[in-house]
Protein backbone atom coordinates (compact mmCIF):
# COMPACT_ATOMS: atom_id res chain seq x y z
CA UNK A 1 0.00 0.00 0.00
CA UNK A 2 1.22 3.85 -1.39
CA UNK A 3 1.90 5.65 2.03
CA UNK A 4 0.77 9.08 0.78
CA UNK A 5 -2.37 7.44 -1.12
CA UNK A 6 -4.54 4.38 -2.02
CA UNK A 7 -5.48 3.62 -5.64
CA UNK A 8 -8.05 0.77 -5.36
CA UNK A 9 -10.99 -0.32 -7.84
CA UNK A 10 -14.18 0.56 -6.28
CA UNK A 11 -17.19 -1.41 -8.16
CA UNK A 12 -16.57 -1.32 -11.82
CA UNK A 13 -14.30 0.97 -13.32
CA UNK A 14 -13.60 3.49 -10.09
CA UNK A 15 -10.46 4.47 -9.01
CA UNK A 16 -10.20 6.25 -5.95
CA UNK A 17 -7.17 8.46 -5.03
CA UNK A 18 -7.03 9.03 -0.99
CA UNK A 19 -4.98 10.89 0.97
CA UNK A 20 -4.72 11.89 4.58
CA UNK A 21 -6.35 15.50 3.70
CA UNK A 22 -8.68 14.31 0.47
CA UNK A 23 -10.51 11.82 -0.81
CA UNK A 24 -11.51 12.21 -4.50
CA UNK A 25 -12.73 9.57 -6.84
CA UNK A 26 -11.95 9.44 -10.69
CA UNK A 27 -13.16 7.10 -13.20
CA UNK A 28 -10.70 4.57 -14.50
CA UNK A 29 -11.75 3.93 -17.82
CA UNK A 30 -10.73 0.39 -19.44
CA UNK A 31 -8.79 -0.16 -22.18
CA UNK A 32 -11.18 -0.08 -25.39
CA UNK A 33 -12.01 -3.41 -27.22
CA UNK A 34 -13.55 -1.73 -30.44
CA UNK A 35 -11.71 -0.49 -33.27
CA UNK A 36 -9.23 2.15 -32.85
CA UNK A 37 -9.14 5.72 -34.92
CA UNK A 38 -7.67 8.32 -33.13
CA UNK A 39 -4.30 7.57 -30.77
CA UNK A 40 -2.49 10.59 -29.12
CA UNK A 41 0.57 10.03 -27.14
CA UNK A 42 2.74 12.36 -24.68
CA UNK A 43 5.22 12.23 -22.60
CA UNK A 44 7.37 14.74 -20.03
CA UNK A 45 4.84 15.87 -17.75
CA UNK A 46 5.90 18.12 -14.49
CA UNK A 47 3.42 18.44 -12.45
CA UNK A 48 4.86 21.46 -10.95
CA UNK A 49 4.19 23.80 -14.47
CA UNK A 50 0.86 23.81 -16.21
CA UNK A 51 -0.82 21.41 -17.01
CA UNK A 52 -3.42 22.87 -19.63
CA UNK A 53 -2.11 20.73 -22.55
CA UNK A 54 -4.19 17.78 -20.54
CA UNK A 55 -7.29 19.64 -21.35
CA UNK A 56 -6.33 20.23 -24.96
CA UNK A 57 -5.86 16.18 -24.94
CA UNK A 58 -9.15 15.25 -23.47
CA UNK A 59 -11.21 18.06 -25.81
CA UNK A 60 -9.79 16.35 -28.87
CA UNK A 61 -11.60 12.55 -27.49
CA UNK A 62 -8.70 10.23 -28.77
CA UNK A 63 -9.99 6.78 -28.22
CA UNK A 64 -6.77 6.03 -26.24
CA UNK A 65 -3.76 8.14 -24.67
CA UNK A 66 -0.43 6.97 -24.44
CA UNK A 67 2.19 8.34 -21.50
CA UNK A 68 5.68 7.66 -22.90
CA UNK A 69 7.30 7.97 -19.86
CA UNK A 70 8.35 10.84 -17.58
CA UNK A 71 4.97 10.64 -16.84
CA UNK A 72 5.95 12.43 -13.88
CA UNK A 73 9.13 13.91 -11.97
CA UNK A 74 10.68 12.95 -9.23
CA UNK A 75 11.72 16.18 -7.12
CA UNK A 76 14.56 14.21 -4.87
CA UNK A 77 16.49 11.18 -6.64
CA UNK A 78 18.86 10.57 -4.10
CA UNK A 79 19.70 7.55 -2.85
CA UNK A 80 16.03 6.58 -0.76
CA UNK A 81 14.74 2.99 -1.23
CA UNK A 82 11.28 4.18 -0.20
CA UNK A 83 10.91 6.57 -3.42
CA UNK A 84 8.98 9.51 -1.02
CA UNK A 85 9.53 11.53 -4.10
CA UNK A 86 8.48 9.37 -6.53
CA UNK A 87 5.38 8.80 -4.99
CA UNK A 88 4.29 12.49 -3.95
CA UNK A 89 5.10 13.00 -7.78
CA UNK A 90 2.94 10.20 -8.42
CA UNK A 91 0.02 11.78 -5.45
CA UNK A 92 0.40 15.41 -7.30
CA UNK A 93 -1.03 13.94 -10.28
CA UNK A 94 -3.52 11.99 -9.20
CA UNK A 95 -5.13 15.08 -7.64
CA UNK A 96 -4.73 17.15 -10.19
CA UNK A 97 -8.04 18.05 -11.79
CA UNK A 98 -7.03 18.34 -15.21
CA UNK A 99 -5.34 15.07 -14.84
CA UNK A 100 -8.31 13.82 -13.47
CA UNK A 101 -10.65 15.07 -16.36
CA UNK A 102 -8.60 13.27 -18.66
CA UNK A 103 -8.56 9.77 -16.56
CA UNK A 104 -12.41 10.29 -16.79
CA UNK A 105 -12.81 10.67 -20.10
CA UNK A 106 -9.84 9.11 -22.07
CA UNK A 107 -8.41 5.50 -21.79
CA UNK A 108 -5.00 5.40 -20.72
CA UNK A 109 -1.92 3.06 -21.79
CA UNK A 110 1.29 3.86 -19.95
CA UNK A 111 5.04 3.09 -20.07
CA UNK A 112 7.99 4.96 -17.87
CA UNK A 113 11.15 6.70 -18.52
CA UNK A 114 14.06 7.66 -16.10
CA UNK A 115 12.49 10.07 -13.58
CA UNK A 116 9.24 8.13 -13.47
CA UNK A 117 11.57 4.85 -12.82
CA UNK A 118 13.32 6.94 -10.04
CA UNK A 119 16.98 8.07 -11.60
CA UNK A 120 18.22 10.12 -14.28
CA UNK A 121 19.40 7.78 -16.69
CA UNK A 122 19.45 4.97 -14.47
CA UNK A 123 18.78 1.39 -16.06
CA UNK A 124 19.55 -2.37 -14.60
CA UNK A 125 21.67 -1.01 -11.69
CA UNK A 126 19.49 1.55 -10.13
CA UNK A 127 18.83 0.26 -6.77
CA UNK A 128 15.47 0.92 -5.82
CA UNK A 129 13.63 -0.72 -9.31
CA UNK A 130 11.45 -3.07 -7.52
CA UNK A 131 9.76 -0.23 -5.62
CA UNK A 132 9.39 1.40 -8.63
CA UNK A 133 7.47 -1.20 -10.38
CA UNK A 134 5.36 -1.37 -7.54
CA UNK A 135 4.74 1.99 -7.55
CA UNK A 136 3.94 2.18 -11.30
CA UNK A 137 1.71 -0.83 -11.40
CA UNK A 138 -0.52 0.92 -8.39
CA UNK A 139 -0.55 4.17 -9.56
CA UNK A 140 -1.68 3.24 -13.47
CA UNK A 141 -3.71 -0.03 -12.08
CA UNK A 142 -1.94 -3.08 -13.83
CA UNK A 143 -4.50 -5.51 -13.15
CA UNK A 144 -3.22 -8.57 -10.80
CA UNK A 145 -4.10 -10.93 -13.64
CA UNK A 146 -2.14 -8.68 -16.01
CA UNK A 147 0.70 -11.27 -16.96
CA UNK A 148 3.18 -7.89 -16.69
CA UNK A 149 2.75 -7.89 -12.44
CA UNK A 150 3.82 -11.63 -12.87
CA UNK A 151 7.75 -10.79 -13.84
CA UNK A 152 10.49 -7.98 -13.72
CA UNK A 153 9.98 -4.76 -15.42
CA UNK A 154 6.43 -3.16 -16.63
CA UNK A 155 6.61 -4.55 -20.23
CA UNK A 156 2.98 -5.34 -21.38
CA UNK A 157 1.10 -5.28 -24.71
CA UNK A 158 -2.44 -4.75 -25.58
CA UNK A 159 -4.41 -5.87 -29.01
CA UNK A 160 -7.72 -3.54 -29.92
CA UNK A 161 -9.89 -3.88 -32.38
CA UNK A 162 -10.59 -7.73 -34.66
CA UNK A 163 -9.85 -8.94 -37.88
CA UNK A 164 -8.28 -6.38 -40.37
CA UNK A 165 -8.36 -3.77 -37.69
CA UNK A 166 -6.37 -5.12 -35.10
CA UNK A 167 -4.34 -3.05 -33.42
CA UNK A 168 -1.68 -4.27 -31.45
CA UNK A 169 0.24 -1.30 -28.67
CA UNK A 170 3.65 -3.04 -27.52
CA UNK A 171 4.53 -0.94 -24.16
CA UNK A 172 8.79 -1.54 -23.94
CA UNK A 173 10.52 -0.91 -20.39
CA UNK A 174 13.38 0.11 -21.80
CA UNK A 175 15.35 1.27 -18.31
CA UNK A 176 14.72 -2.55 -16.04
CA UNK A 177 17.34 -4.24 -18.13
CA UNK A 178 19.21 -2.15 -19.88
CA UNK A 179 22.97 -2.07 -19.38
CA UNK A 180 25.45 0.43 -18.21
CA UNK A 181 26.17 3.20 -21.34
CA UNK A 182 29.48 4.56 -22.64
CA UNK A 183 30.50 8.03 -21.14
CA UNK A 184 33.58 9.21 -23.15
CA UNK A 185 37.05 10.49 -21.46
CA UNK A 186 35.53 14.41 -23.78
CA UNK A 187 32.17 14.49 -23.65
CA UNK A 188 30.58 15.26 -26.97
CA UNK A 189 29.45 18.26 -28.51
CA UNK A 190 25.40 17.26 -28.02
CA UNK A 191 24.64 14.85 -25.27
CA UNK A 192 26.71 12.63 -22.98
CA UNK A 193 27.87 8.87 -24.90
CA UNK A 194 28.93 7.13 -27.25
CA UNK A 195 28.12 4.00 -29.15
CA UNK A 196 29.44 0.77 -26.89
CA UNK A 197 30.65 -2.07 -28.68
CA UNK A 198 30.34 -4.59 -25.58
CA UNK A 199 28.77 -7.93 -26.54
CA UNK A 200 26.79 -7.98 -23.46
CA UNK A 201 24.69 -4.73 -24.05
CA UNK A 202 21.38 -4.83 -23.61
CA UNK A 203 18.50 -2.44 -23.62
CA UNK A 204 15.33 -5.21 -23.17
CA UNK A 205 16.96 -8.18 -21.09
CA UNK A 206 17.06 -11.83 -22.73
CA UNK A 207 13.15 -12.36 -21.48
CA UNK A 208 12.03 -9.38 -22.81
CA UNK A 209 13.24 -9.99 -26.09
CA UNK A 210 11.46 -13.34 -26.23
CA UNK A 211 8.38 -11.98 -24.89
CA UNK A 212 8.33 -9.04 -28.22
CA UNK A 213 9.83 -11.96 -30.50
CA UNK A 214 6.59 -13.79 -29.64
CA UNK A 215 4.12 -10.71 -28.93
CA UNK A 216 5.24 -9.01 -32.63
CA UNK A 217 4.56 -12.78 -34.20
CA UNK A 218 0.58 -11.81 -33.22
CA UNK A 219 -1.65 -11.00 -36.29
CA UNK A 220 -2.28 -7.43 -36.64
CA UNK A 221 -3.05 -4.66 -39.55
CA UNK A 222 -0.78 -1.69 -37.25
CA UNK A 223 1.36 -1.92 -34.41
CA UNK A 224 2.76 1.31 -32.57
CA UNK A 225 6.07 0.14 -30.86
CA UNK A 226 6.64 2.64 -27.40
CA UNK A 227 10.02 2.85 -26.67
CA UNK A 228 10.35 5.70 -24.06
CA UNK A 229 13.86 6.45 -25.72
CA UNK A 230 14.50 7.29 -29.39
CA UNK A 231 15.34 4.43 -31.52
CA UNK A 232 16.20 5.64 -35.07
CA UNK A 233 17.46 9.53 -34.29
CA UNK A 234 21.14 9.73 -35.07
CA UNK A 235 21.85 12.90 -35.07
CA UNK A 236 22.87 13.39 -31.01
CA UNK A 237 24.22 11.55 -28.35
CA UNK A 238 21.91 11.27 -25.17
CA UNK A 239 20.51 8.31 -24.69
CA UNK A 240 19.20 6.60 -26.93
CA UNK A 241 18.80 2.91 -28.83
CA UNK A 242 21.85 3.91 -31.36
CA UNK A 243 24.05 3.98 -28.20
CA UNK A 244 23.53 -0.16 -28.09
CA UNK A 245 24.38 -1.04 -31.55
CA UNK A 246 23.98 -4.20 -31.30
CA UNK A 247 20.25 -4.04 -29.84
CA UNK A 248 19.18 -1.08 -32.10
CA UNK A 249 20.11 -3.34 -34.95
CA UNK A 250 18.30 -6.59 -33.51
CA UNK A 251 15.57 -4.35 -33.32
CA UNK A 252 14.82 -3.49 -37.13
CA UNK A 253 16.04 -6.92 -37.86
CA UNK A 254 13.17 -8.32 -36.21
CA UNK A 255 10.68 -5.44 -37.27
CA UNK A 256 12.05 -6.42 -40.80
CA UNK A 257 9.96 -9.44 -40.55
CA UNK A 258 7.01 -8.28 -38.57
CA UNK A 259 3.49 -8.62 -40.54
CA UNK A 260 1.66 -5.61 -40.41
CA UNK A 261 2.82 -1.96 -40.52
CA UNK A 262 4.56 -0.92 -37.04
CA UNK A 263 5.36 2.68 -36.17
CA UNK A 264 7.54 3.44 -33.51
CA UNK A 265 6.37 6.20 -30.79
CA UNK A 266 8.86 7.52 -28.11
CA UNK A 267 9.71 10.29 -25.72
CA UNK A 268 12.32 11.62 -23.45
CA UNK A 269 14.02 14.60 -25.74
CA UNK A 270 11.51 17.53 -24.71
CA UNK A 271 11.54 18.16 -28.23
CA UNK A 272 8.73 16.67 -31.25
CA UNK A 273 10.36 15.23 -34.34
CA UNK A 274 9.59 12.36 -37.19
CA UNK A 275 12.43 10.04 -38.30
CA UNK A 276 12.76 7.72 -40.81
CA UNK A 277 14.99 4.61 -41.75
CA UNK A 278 15.44 1.24 -43.71
CA UNK A 279 14.63 -2.15 -41.56
CA UNK A 280 14.97 -3.69 -45.05
CA UNK A 281 16.14 -3.32 -48.87
CA UNK A 282 12.35 -2.01 -49.82
CA UNK A 283 11.27 -1.41 -46.41
CA UNK A 284 10.95 1.83 -44.43
CA UNK A 285 9.72 2.58 -40.55
CA UNK A 286 8.47 5.55 -38.93
CA UNK A 287 9.11 6.95 -35.56
CA UNK A 288 7.10 9.51 -34.18
CA UNK A 289 9.24 11.62 -31.04
CA UNK A 290 6.65 13.47 -28.88
CA UNK A 291 8.08 15.07 -25.63
CA UNK A 292 7.30 17.72 -23.92
CA UNK A 293 3.59 17.96 -22.79
CA UNK A 294 5.16 20.54 -20.92
CA UNK A 295 8.53 21.09 -20.26
CA UNK A 296 9.88 21.76 -23.94
CA UNK A 297 13.43 22.63 -24.71
CA UNK A 298 12.02 26.34 -25.47
CA UNK A 299 11.39 26.48 -21.76
CA UNK A 300 14.34 24.95 -20.06
CA UNK A 301 17.47 25.53 -22.93
CA UNK A 302 19.19 29.06 -22.63
CA UNK A 303 20.24 27.52 -26.03
CA UNK A 304 18.34 25.21 -28.30
CA UNK A 305 21.13 22.66 -30.28
CA UNK A 306 19.11 22.24 -33.67
CA UNK A 307 18.10 18.94 -33.93
CA UNK A 308 20.37 17.30 -36.91
CA UNK A 309 20.60 13.75 -38.27
CA UNK A 310 20.28 11.21 -41.43
CA UNK A 311 16.94 9.80 -40.37
CA UNK A 312 15.07 13.00 -39.23
CA UNK A 313 12.71 13.95 -41.64
CA UNK A 314 11.64 18.10 -41.55
CA UNK A 315 12.71 20.16 -38.88
CA UNK A 316 12.58 19.30 -34.66
CA UNK A 317 9.34 21.10 -33.09
CA UNK A 318 10.72 22.94 -29.70
CA UNK A 319 7.54 23.83 -27.99
CA UNK A 320 4.86 21.70 -25.85
CA UNK A 321 3.22 18.99 -27.72
CA UNK A 322 1.54 15.76 -28.17
CA UNK A 323 1.62 13.04 -30.88
CA UNK A 324 -2.02 12.21 -32.43
CA UNK A 325 -2.18 8.74 -35.03
CA UNK A 326 -5.92 9.14 -36.87
CA UNK A 327 -6.54 5.83 -39.04
CA UNK A 328 -8.55 5.72 -41.62
CA UNK A 329 -9.47 2.19 -41.89
CA UNK A 330 -10.90 2.46 -45.76
CA UNK A 331 -7.70 3.77 -47.16
CA UNK A 332 -5.38 1.42 -44.97
CA UNK A 333 -3.71 4.25 -44.10
CA UNK A 334 -2.68 6.31 -40.63
CA UNK A 335 -2.03 10.00 -40.80
CA UNK A 336 0.94 10.72 -37.91
CA UNK A 337 1.07 14.41 -36.40
CA UNK A 338 3.00 16.95 -33.98
CA UNK A 339 0.03 18.79 -32.54
CA UNK A 340 1.20 21.88 -30.95
CA UNK A 341 -0.98 22.88 -27.60
CA UNK A 342 -3.38 24.82 -29.69
CA UNK A 343 -3.88 21.02 -30.87
CA UNK A 344 -2.60 22.29 -34.36
CA UNK A 345 -0.56 20.07 -36.27
CA UNK A 346 2.86 21.82 -37.09
CA UNK A 347 4.29 18.43 -38.78
CA UNK A 348 2.87 15.43 -40.21
CA UNK A 349 3.53 12.20 -42.45
CA UNK A 350 1.16 9.68 -43.81
CA UNK A 351 1.96 5.51 -43.26
CA UNK A 352 -0.17 3.16 -45.79
CA UNK A 353 -0.26 -0.28 -44.46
Amino acid sequence: MLKHFTMTLIGAGILSFCSLNAAQEVQLLPTPTNRLQTIAIGSCLDTAKSLAILDVITEARPDVFIFGGDNVYAADESDDPALASLEAAYQALAHAPKFQKLARSIPILATWDDHDYGLNDAGADFAHQAQSERLFESFWQIASEDPSTARPGIYRAVMIGEGAQRVQIVLLDTRFFRTALKTPWIPPLVGRYVPTDDPKQSMLGAAQWQWLTETLAEPAALRILVSSVQVLADGHQWEAWRMLPREQQRLLELLATTTGETIIVSGDRHLAALYQAQTGEAQSILELTTSSLNLPLSQIATVITEETGSTLLDSAFYEANFGWIEIDWAARNAQIEIRNEQNEPVRQRAVSF
